[in-house]
């Protein structure tokens, strides 16, 4: 995906788009791919990276929501499970079956929870993945071989979706073009455009890159910006007030040692009322989440103390060894974009509040998208694009993305190569690194990835920073910190030597990635020093 060519048309097309989205997290991909697949004219603006806020700091599931069938919330539960299905069929390449155990410590515990899990096998229909059942002590064991064996009376299994939030949102962004849209990062929209009689038909954006500017018009302008709704909301109707309300959610990665298995474990109640998950991804292991009220959003969120030390106190009452702070690879927070509580509602009990999406069309056009999860992107965009269509009067075209595969899709996927989440793509940079052998060298010796995978990204999935390489291209940030801040400078001569960037944009990369990258770490680390400069020739 050459993004120069991208601006090249947008800023060379003399018409009305049938529809602007705002934002390039799950919900504005999600949109731009339903909207461009009817057949629509479609262009997309995203502040920042793609998926470089909430959408890229999940717990990496694809779910129905155990908790939410425990609240009662049954339509969600629903909707998120036909939705888990659905998505399992269109990118197999990245939704995979997840085993989860729930430990039973005490004698109810069992029947109890192999009764409600039950439940939520029938709610799946035809789209279960498998089978909940009750389980002896040994085979639990077996199956966890760390977890905490004081007074285990066996478990329960069940089975949901586990995935890769940021490749999924590359895979909708490729997509999105592949079926015709217009979809830039970095490009920041600066204001809200009216006719005559007062209704949105456009807009102004600013690419933060090069500076220029953008001067959109269309038929129906989206507001998908998650955490930031309000934001776009007050450049329609400065005494707009707050729909949203910010929620943080944490994250700790730990080593696949503290599991001993691939089998995940769901502890169903904290000491806050919250499920947190322990889970096997990418060979590491992540420990999460919390729920956490806060006042104001912000691209990049820090985990409060609390937060970490809930997180390791409540996850190793499960481990039979406790994770310390000297364990963490990497620790992440994310916000999310809740609906802001009704008067007289307990406001810190963000729990409560519903991960339901709702679809709202302003006075003048309009449309705003908040909530749900990304589970449910799907369906969020299908309803979004209906409820523009209706608001706008635009010929109806109908939703085709329930069976529109994804792009990478492979339907025989081997997991035990690393690089399975690219699908498809695979072939394609194995292509390149028999053309360039040099390509094949990893990067680091406790990360897979090579530098190949760092000039495909640059050349197809639009990656401008080292950030958007290490973070959300392949995982590094999010796996092992540490290792991430070693390959920096690296990944940013390659990236030079793609781009035709010189060294001072290297060095100004590297500093911003590192200062980026500490706040990952909960104990400091400084980068491995290097005695000379690589010159190996990759491009």
């Amino acid at each position: 995906m050459d993004r120069k060519e991208i601006k090249n048309r947008i800023a060379g097309r003399d018409y009305t788009y049938d529809i602007a989205v705002i934002g390039g997290g799950a919900t504005g991909l999600g949109i731009a791919v339903d909207a461009a697949s009817r057949g629509y004219s479609v262009v997309m603006f995203e502040q920042s990276d793609f998926t470089k806020a909430t959408s890229s700091r999940s717990t990496k599931l694809v779910h129905g929501g155990v908790r939410y069938l425990a609240q009662g919330d049954v339509g969600l539960v629903i909707e998120a499970l036909r939705e888990r299905g659905i998505l399992r069929e269109n990118a197999p390449h990245l939704v995979k079956d997840q085993r989860f155990i729930i430990g039973a410590y005490k004698w109810w515990e069992k029947p109890f929870y192999t009764i409600g899990l039950s439940v939520y096998d029938i709610l799946a229909g035809k789209r279960a993945f498998g089978r909940s059942l009750p389980m002896s002590k040994k085979k639990v064991v077996d199956e966890i071989p760390r977890i905490n064996r004081k007074n285990l009376r066996g478990g329960i299994v069940y089975h949901d979706g586990q995935f890769d939030d940021s490749r999924l949102a590359v895979n909708l962004m490729q997509t999105a073009v592949e079926q015709g849209a217009d979809v830039l990062n970095y490009v920041k929209v600066t204001s809200l455009t009216k006719d005559a009689s007062g209704k949105v038909n456009g807009l102004t954006a600013t690419d933060h890159l090069d500076g220029q500017k953008f001067n959109i018009k269309a038929k129906s302008v989206i507001n998908a910006t998650g955490i930031f709704v309000d934001e776009i909301l007050r450049m329609d109707d400065p005494k707009a007030p707050d729909i949203v309300r910010p929620s943080q959610g944490v994250h700790l990665i730990v080593d696949k040692s503290f599991l001993g298995g691939d089998s995940a474990i769901m502890i169903p109640k904290t000491s806050d009322g919250r499920v947190l998950f322990v889970v096997p991804w990418h060979d590491k292991v992540i420990l999460g989440t919390t729920d956490t009220p806060l006042e104001e959003f912000v691209l990049e969120p820090r985990a409060l103390p609390e937060e970490v030390e809930f997180i390791l106190k409540t996850a190793g009452e499960y481990l039979d060894r406790r994770p310390t702070r000297e364990d963490v690879l990497c620790v992440y927070a994310g916000l999310r974009p809740l609906a802001a509580p009704k008067p007289g509602t307990d406001a810190s009990k963000t729990k409560e509040l519903s991960r339901s999406h709702k679809v709202i069309v302003s006075d003048s056009g309009l449309v705003t998208i908040t909530g749900g999860k990304w589970t449910t992107y799907r369906d969020m965009a299908e309803d979004t694009i209906d409820k523009a269509i209706a608001a706008t009067g635009m010929e109806k075209k109908k939703c085709v993305t329930r069976k529109l595969h994804i792009h990478g899709y492979r339907k025989n996927v081997d997991r035990s190569h690393f690089r399975y989440v690219y699908g498809s793509d695979a072939d394609k940079i194995a292509k390149l690194e028999s053309e360039n052998p040099a390509l094949a060298r990893k990067l680091h010796p406790r990360l897979d990835n090579t530098a190949s995978e760092v000039v495909w990204a640059v050349r197809n999935e639009m990656a401008e920073t080292v950030e958007d390489v290490l973070a959300r291209r392949f995982r590094a940030l999010f796996l092992d910190a540490r290792a991430a801040i070693d390959m920096a400078p690296e990944v940013a001569r390659i990236m030079a030597q793609e781009t035709g960037k010189d060294e001072n944009w290297e060095k100004q990369q590297v500093e911003d990635f590192n200062e980026l990258a500490s706040g990952y770490l909960l104990v400091d680390y400084a980068p491995k020093a290097k005695t000379e400069r690589s010159e190996t020739v990759y491009a």
